[in-house]
């Protein structure tokens, strides 16, 4: 994947993003966009995290901008730390993708950077380097701070009594969130901590994963289980029976015991946040920055999250014993916490049960090029025959599409199957919607194997 910039950042080959390459780039976000009082640098632990970040510092402080050490930590986390100082932020993170690949996500003062943000940035590639001379600080408490927030607003007790397993695998995040839940009074067990890179999607979960997952959940007796991605910005939740809790559902309830009043989220999640009561739902394009536009306009208080569970808090919303101030960018404690709180004493399988029935899924083919994966996904677009092969394979018929994003198709039979390529990995991905998991899952691993096959004709 040669490197590309757009939505989510910087993202490419480790081998590919030279240090010129992201001097270039560093270089182009100064000029482009407000830094404030400086620039917060964190990175996630992939191996070549560090590297990068040393040629992002470089680049910064030659510009003459002033820079702010933070380290390894969350990307929520950081964007936390870069909101109260009124500086800009860049992580050095490629998210839930291999650890050959890596990537910049950039931040300005008013956070994460907009579409228009990222043009202006393209734009302004090729600057000379400047003759500058920033300062180096270092902030060693970003970490804390991140924890207070959440200790602040849900109080020691929050948790009490509930045994959760912490797969922390190779998440910047994951020495954080085991402070944070057994600060709200959790009984914290680590499992499956790793020196080793693991490229964990919180929205499509492997099927070992899921296995594992489960295995733990009965080997300890858990009440849940809880991870998240590498940078820590997307959830993973587990009910005490094993069963992973979908992102967007996640979204649902934190929405409801935050008593947001409009909701902005992707088309790709669960419809039936429709059938809930929120004043308002705002659907857009997938990806972060859409739903922070969707948000912006928006008044009150509004909140976002994606299919992934990354959560979006646009207004100062009270919790148990605190307010949380607003954080728009992914986080991915606060659904996770929240989920949790939400449940009470009974089961967290009984609260999701409280849910809209509407089932989603999804999952994806790896090491699709964009290039295969685009003209596929357009031509399914532009072709209502090609629409009706597809699903005629799969025994369905179409109803309606919605070209919002990708190809989503709601089917006569019940529905919905959603065909999207990537915007920032080599991937190609289906999400589904069901009455029920089992039709769900069925339509799910039906049409990727359809999927695969139309892709090597």
């Amino acid at each position: 994947m040669a490197p590309k910039f757009g939505t989510s950042g910087l993202r490419g080959l480790v081998v590919e993003l030279t240090a010129d390459l992201v001097a270039d780039h560093v270089r182009a976000f100064i000029a482009a966009c407000d830094m404030g009082t400086g620039i917060c640098l964190g990175w996630d632990l992939r191996p070549s995290s560090p590297e990068i970040a040393k040629a992002v510092q470089e680049a910064a402080l030659g510009e003459g901008v002033d820079l702010i050490d933070c380290g390894a930590v969350p990307t929520p986390a950081l964007a936390l730390a870069a909101q109260a100082r009124g500086a800009a932020a860049i992580m050095i993170t490629g998210s839930h993708i291999p650890a050959d690949r890596n990537g910049l996500k950039f931040y300005s003062r008013s956070g994460e950077i907009t579409k228009e943000d990222e043009a202006a940035i393209k734009s302004a590639l090729g600057r000379s380097p400047c003759a500058g001379s920033g300062t180096l600080h270092h902030d060693t408490q970003v970490g804390a701070a991140f924890v207070a927030r959440y200790i602040e607003a849900c109080g020691t007790e929050a948790l009490s009594g509930k045994r959760i397993g912490l797969y922390s695998h190779s998440a910047v995040g994951r020495d954080l969130m085991a402070d944070i839940l057994g600060k709200l009074g959790a009984e914290v067990i680590e499992l499956g901590r790793s020196d080793t890179f693991i490229p964990v999607d919180t929205e499509a979960v492997a099927p070992e994963v899921r296995a594992q997952i489960t295995s733990w959940v009965a080997e300890h007796a858990l009440d849940a289980l809880v991870s998240t991605d590498g940078d820590s910005d997307r959830p993973l939740l587990a009910d005490e029976q094993g069963q992973i809790v979908p992102g967007d559902i996640m979204g649902q309830i934190t929405s409801e015991a935050l008593s947001a009043e409009t909701v902005v989220t992707p088309i790709s999640s669960n419809s039936g946040v429709a059938h809930k009561a929120f004043d308002a739902v705002t659907l857009t394009r997938i990806g972060s920055p859409y739903v922070i536009a969707g948000m912006e306009a928006a008044a009150g208080k509004v909140v976002g999250y994606e299919a992934n569970g990354g959560y979006l808090l646009g207004f100062a919303a009270q919790g148990p014993t605190g307010t949380f101030s607003p954080l728009k960018t992914r986080d991915c404690v606060l659904p996770l916490v929240m989920a949790l709180i939400a449940a009470g004493d009974a089961p967290l399988s009984a609260r999701v049960a409280q849910e809209p029935p509407v089932v989603t899924v999804a999952d994806r083919l790896q090491e699709i090029p964009q290039e295969a994966s685009q003209p596929f996904v357009a031509a399914l677009a532009q072709d209502q025959n090609a629409r009706a092969t597809f699903l005629k394979a799969l025994h369905v018929n179409e109803a309606s599409v919605d070209l919002t994003d990708g190809v989503r198709m709601t089917l006569a039979e019940g529905g919905v199957m959603h065909v999207r390529p990537s915007g920032n990995a080599p991937e190609l991905r289906l999400y589904v919607e069901g009455a029920d998991a089992p039709r769900a899952q069925a339509l799910l691993t039906s049409g990727l194997a359809h999927l695969q096959r139309a892709l090597q004709a």
